[in-house]
């Protein structure tokens, strides 16, 4: 059985073949800070070359699937290189999850907040625990989204609804979630991993090779401009970052 380590992530294999990938700073909610987003692409990475892994469980420790940023750990980009730096990062984590050959089902509990919330969108069965909420706080910070969502998120739930998502930063609790066609399933609190890792025996269970192609083909048909938007992403976070409003809205949010 292999299993990885890292400062802020749990990786495991369970029954087998399905690999529990969990983010582990509970005192913070699972906040992102650069640590953690670097150990969930590492942590993919290393999954998705790890042969003895089928399908993935990516979930969160405690009481939350990831709060977003972390406003005690975070550290202002001081230049246009460094803002880069942190937002390329932030992408590769979506890479991996998204683009990586193997099958990733989300258990969602808690709140999933901006980045947490992307990473949630990001999985390929998201099943939300019925308590669980989840909202995109960055365009009233001057800020953007990342995780390919302006790609995803209209594939999903459609552009009226995606526009309202993104500029509004609405909250939406799980169910409504799942009406959107944006969670996959909803559970209750207590039978989320065990319908996670239910959904990932069975997708571990499928001959690898046609899995692969799959995630592959449907990605590059349906959402053929991923990448496209994730480049376009990246440079509205730099340049939000590089706004003095930005400054003023974070400190005062």
């Amino acid at each position: 059985m292999t299993d990885f380590t890292y400062a802020t992530v749990l990786s495991a294999l369970h029954e087998g073949a399905v690999r529990r990938i969990t983010l582990n700073r509970p005192d913070r909610l699972n906040a992102m800070n650069r640590a953690l987003i670097d150990d969930v692409t590492r942590a993919f990475d290393d999954a998705n070359t790890d042969p003895e892994t089928r399908a993935i469980v990516l979930t969160g420790a405690g009481k939350a699937f990831c709060a977003g940023d972390d406003r005690q750990d975070h550290v202002h980009p001081a230049s246009e290189e460094e803002a880069r730096d942190l937002v390329l990062a932030i992408q590769r984590a979506t890479h991996a999850i998204t683009l990586g050959p193997k099958p990733v089902v989300g258990a969602i509990n808690g709140w999933a907040v901006g980045g947490g919330f992307e990473w949630a969108i990001n999985c390929d069965f998201p099943i939300w625990a019925e308590s669980a909420r989840g909202f995109f706080p960055e365009v009233s910070l001057n800020l953007f989204v990342t995780g390919g969502v302006t790609t995803l998120l209209p594939a999903l739930v459609g552009l009226v609804k995606a526009r309202e998502m993104l500029f509004f930063g609405d909250r939406y609790d799980a169910a409504t979630l799942h009406e959107m066609g944006l969670a996959w399933k909803t559970a209750p609190d207590g039978d989320l991993l065990n319908t996670a890792h239910a959904t990932a025996r069975r997708l571990a269970d499928l001959p690898p090779l046609s899995v692969r192609a799959m995630k592959r083909v449907l990605n590059a048909t349906a959402t053929p401009d991923l990448r496209r938007a994730m480049d376009l992403e990246t440079e509205a976070t730099v340049a939000g970052f590089m706004d003095p409003e930005t400054t003023r809205r974070l400190r005062d949010f």
